[in-house]
């Protein structure tokens, strides 16, 4: 698939609402929210970005890899990389209208189940955009993680028993979204979850548990104390919070302190296969990726979602090559580049 026209039929579809710059970093939507922007500054956002940017990776060519195996087993599910489609709902809210929340979700969760991946789906401020994406996911063998947002409990396990019903391999809550201002504005009441509520919501459920919106150490041990399952280091895509680091900045300290705990996903600017092994590298099982697979769905529906996802799927094939690792196993700090300072501060190389 061509995707220049890919990314101008998804121009127009999203109605101004995403201009599908040429490098998605949020900075010419900076304070758009509602919209695809980041909050206040932008700051956020694009400081996921620009760091995740500024890490570099070593080149290793002296190697017998030639073919790597890019599979992982993730929730009792064969994948054939390490990606995820993240959880996004609101095309009314955020992405101008001219799409129903079907014409996105479908092919999002079509495309990355014909290319081996699978999709998230979540809710939002419309509780008839939670039912449609679940409708989606069972029509699909239930293919998929469903997010619900943070409301009162009794709400949340409700929810969760619908995602059961849909055939979800595993549920989630997305604790950051408590301070989500598209949310607010619709009168919708969210609230931040404690120890106990997150204990009681792991005890709701026996499918796999998981807590996203992870930014600390603290709220990562916290997490697997209480029994989650796998967390999501994410600041929800710079959309809750402005002034956050970015999310590669600690994603090391928290995979430190909690590798083997749990399954470690991270959700922040991913754009492409070299990303994605950046992200692996520093700490992560697995990666989310959010705004392009937007542009994939809303330009070229599933076989523009499907392209993309190949498209990902070759750079991170190619990148192992170029850096020795034969399987995701072997993805590790050892593929970061770190500089080292002379006595006078200067880095050399």
């Amino acid at each position: 698939m061509d995707f220049k026209e890919l990314e101008k039929k998804a121009r127009e579809n999203l109605n101004g609402s995403c201009k599908v710059c040429k490098v998605c970093n949020g900075v010419a939507c900076a304070g758009e929210v509602p919209g695809m922007g980041g909050k206040g500054s932008g700051s956020s956002f694009i400081e996921s970005r620009k760091s995740l940017d500024s890490v570099k990776i070593n080149m290793r060519v002296i190697h017998n890899v030639s073919n790597p195996d890019m599979s992982v087993e993730l929730f009792g599910q064969n994948m054939e990389a390490p990606i995820f489609a993240a959880p996004i709902t609101g095309t009314t809210l955020n992405m101008g209208g001219q799409v129903s929340e079907r014409e996105y979700i479908e092919p999002v969760v079509k495309g990355c189940a014909n290319s081996g991946i699978l999709a998230m789906v979540g809710d939002t401020a419309v509780d008839e955009f939670l039912i449609e994406n679940l409708k989606v996911l069972k029509e699909n063998n239930g293919q998929g993680i469903v997010f619900i947002k943070p409301w009162e409990n009794d709400d949340i396990i409700k929810k969760i028993k619908l995602a059961e019903d849909s055939g979800a391999i595993a549920v989630g809550v997305d604790i950051d979204a408590c301070g989500l201002v598209t949310l607010s504005m619709h009168g919708k009441t969210v609230e931040p979850k404690d120890m106990k509520a997150l204990k009681e919501l792991k005890q709701s459920t026996k499918l796999p548990f998981i807590v996203k919106g992870i930014m600390t150490v603290q709220d990562a041990l916290m997490a697997a104390d209480c029994g989650a399952d796998a967390i999501v280091v994410s600041n929800h895509g710079g959309r809750v919070l402005d002034c956050t680091p970015g999310v590669c900045e600690v994603l090391p300290r928290i995979s430190k302190a909690v590798k083997g705990r749990v399954t470690i996903l991270v959700d922040g600017a991913i754009r492409s296969g070299v990303d994605v092994l950046k992200m692996i590298g520093l700490g992560a099982d697995a990666v989310l990726i959010g705004r392009p697979f937007i542009t994939a769905s809303f330009g070229g529906q599933t076989e523009g979602v499907e392209a993309y996802v190949n498209k990902l799927k070759n750079e991170l094939s190619s990148t192992m090559i170029l850096t020795g690792c034969q399987s995701i196993k072997n993805i590790n700090d050892r593929v970061i580049y770190k500089s080292m300072p002379d006595n006078k501060g200067v880095h050399i190389i």
